[in-house]
């Protein structure tokens, strides 16, 4: 039986959640040196890479002729688009706007999952939040485009690539991933997407010249493969094998809090009034629907 959340459980996943909030702006901060499409690519594949190795070393079978390759595969293509439409979008608009979008990916996964999944119907209560997350992307959209930087295309793009996490969520709920362990399943997210982006990089003329990169950019990609796609996934695993899943998932709504912050903070983005509403309501919404209902028993 898993334990609820403890001091200790709540301190690591505050930094979790920074970490996570601070790699649209780790990966802004560099796009001029290298482009968000390489980052991403190459740093899913080295992550991946590791990945697999600790898989071995567990001996855990990461690929397998079974009922989870074709699922995989498909999972790993969502996932690839969700960072794909990252990789796009944060040539558009702002990293605060960018993780503020991608993170309706929940709103997106509660919807599917109430028509596809038994169990996973709506309450009253989180359809009021669904309604309430709309009207702030709604907000967002048509007065929160402030005159330096973020665009309404590069947000739609963000918000496209919430629903390619969120389609992500289903697939893995409504498969055989379900019942596979979760570094396999991660281990396809991760390799598919390095390989997709990777591919897609070349026709369109995307180089990584690392003779040519200053030490910022050597950080942040160190930050991004090493601290974000390796060290903070493999806590949050050890964390979802110890504590209840529900309450984690909760605390992960302050990752696109963190994310606004950084970007204000350390990329000096401006934002307008029109998005802070609209993205409070979008963070409000996302809590009253990932808040688990008392009902409900406590996952295993």
């Amino acid at each position: 039986m898993r334990k609820e959340l403890d001091l200790s459980a709540v301190l690591v996943m505050l930094v979790l959640c920074l970490v996570w909030g601070l790699q649209q702006t780790a990966i802004k901060a560099i796009a001029e040196q290298v482009d968000p499409l390489l980052q991403i690519g190459w740093r899913s594949l080295l992550a991946a890479g590791l990945l697999y190795g600790l898989a071995r070393w567990r001996g855990i079978r990461c690929l397998g002729r079974d009922q989870t390759l074709v699922p995989g595969l498909l999972a790993g293509s969502l996932f690839a688009m969700e960072f794909l439409c990252m990789a796009v979008g944060l040539n558009y608009t702002s990293a605060a706007h960018m993780v503020v979008f991608i993170y309706t990916a929940p709103l997106f996964a509660a919807c599917g999952l109430h028509w596809l999944v038994p169990g996973e119907r709506l309450s009253l209560r989180q359809w009021l939040g669904v309604v309430l997350a709309g009207i702030g992307v709604v907000c967002a959209f048509l007065i929160g485009q402030p005159s330096g930087g973020a665009s309404w295309q590069g947000d739609l793009i963000g918000l496209v690539g919430g629903a390619c996490w969120g389609a992500t969520t289903v697939l893995i709920r409504r498969s055989a991933l379900a019942e596979a362990p979760p570094l396999r399943t991660l281990f396809y997210q991760l390799g598919v997407t390095g390989v997709v982006l990777l591919v897609l990089a070349l026709p369109l003329g995307k180089r990584l010249n690392l003779a040519g990169l200053d030490s910022l950019a050597w950080s942040s990609l160190a930050f991004q493969v090493f601290i974000v796609a390796g060290i903070s996934l493999l806590g949050w695993f050890v964390l979802l094998s110890r504590y209840r899943a529900a309450p984690l998932g909760v605390l992960t709504l302050l990752t696109p809090l963190f994310g606004v912050l950084m970007g204000v903070w350390l990329l000096g983005e401006t934002l307008g009034a029109g998005f802070l509403v609209g993205a409070a309501l979008v963070l409000c919404g996302l809590l009253i629907v990932s808040y688990p209902s008392r009902s409900r028993t406590a996952p295993r």
